[in-house]
């Protein structure tokens, strides 16, 4: 008579494999190693030569096309010249002057913006009569170019550092109020009724989940506005303006520099992008309950 053998069931198979591995008594098990995201393997080269590459590659043109005769010197002057008028401007100290000048008006400028334009996006936002009483008029005048008030500024404010400030300001108020709206607006419902069933109060909404609920909104129009404050700088720097950066532009333009206003240019450009990590670091340490996708 045979006598039919059942198959393994799944915990001998378990247990096969464990004594195959050596995890018996007596013997070390296994390192297990960490598992490290394809992203992570793929990256060999470090990230600030990668994100630098591109305006490296971009001043290699540049200077490959000045040597070349391509660009000629009252067009665009070279890499090596702007590198030479830079450090002169330095050296005499009119080019700190100026920075120092532009960054006062700037901050003045963003600080009012940011006071204005977050205030209005918060009467709008968490009230409904301030919706219909604010938003009306703040979409209308978000239509009409800043650039084309300064006719206004100057027969209102006059010559001096009033209709320059109230250029930025005005700049700057409009993206912040759009983003802290729709940040206030965009917090999900079942959010508040979670927070009302807590017991929370008005305030304790407003403050404990409409803000932070608004705050990456926040974040993004701030962005935002720094790269407006710098645009109506340039603007507000030619209304006869004494000093600032705008004003070495002026002047250069008026004797046909083509040099010095590309250094004014990159002043202005990496004052901006200082700007910008700043606000990316205040983001980075103000969110950090959110995780977001960082790209592959």
């Amino acid at each position: 008579m045979s006598i039919s053998h059942a198959p393994p069931d799944s915990t001998e198979s378990d247990i096969s494999v464990i004594f195959k591995n050596g995890a018996v008594a007596g013997q070390a098990s296994p390192e297990l190693e960490p598992i490290v995201p394809a992203s992570s393997r793929r990256t060999r080269v470090p990230r600030w030569l990668r994100r630098t590459s591109g305006p490296l590659l971009l001043l290699g043109l540049w200077q490959l096309l000045s040597v070349t005769k391509v660009l000629t010197a009252d067009v665009l002057a070279s890499p090596g010249t702007i590198a030479r008028v830079g450090r002169d401007l330095v050296t005499d100290g009119s080019l700190p002057n100026a920075m120092g000048v532009s960054l006062q008006r700037v901050a003045v400028g963003l600080l009012l913006g940011t006071v204005v334009g977050t205030g209005l996006a918060l009467v709008s936002g968490l009230f409904r009569i301030g919706e219909d009483l604010v938003d009306a008029s703040v979409q209308m005048l978000r239509t009409v170019p800043f650039v084309g008030l300064i006719p206004l500024f100057i027969i209102w404010f006059g010559i001096g550092e009033a209709p320059k400030v109230a250029i930025i300001t005005l700049g700057v108020s409009f993206p912040l109020y759009l983003n802290v709206y729709a940040g206030i607006r965009g917090v999900d419902s079942q959010l508040i009724e979670a927070g009302e069933s807590l017991g929370l109060s008005r305030w304790g909404l407003v403050r404990h989940v409409v803000l932070p609920g608004a705050l990456p909104g926040a974040m993004t129009g701030l962005r935002y506005s720094l790269g407006i404050a710098w645009l109506a700088l340039v603007f507000a720097e030619q209304i006869n303006a004494d000093a600032g950066i705008g004003f070495l532009m002026v002047q250069a333009r008026d004797f046909l520099r083509t040099d010095v206003i590309v250094v004014c240019l990159i002043v202005y450009a990496f004052l901006g992008l200082l700007a910008d990590f700043v606000v990316r670091s205040l983001e980075r340490l103000l969110l950090q309950w959110r995780p977001t996708f960082t790209g592959r």
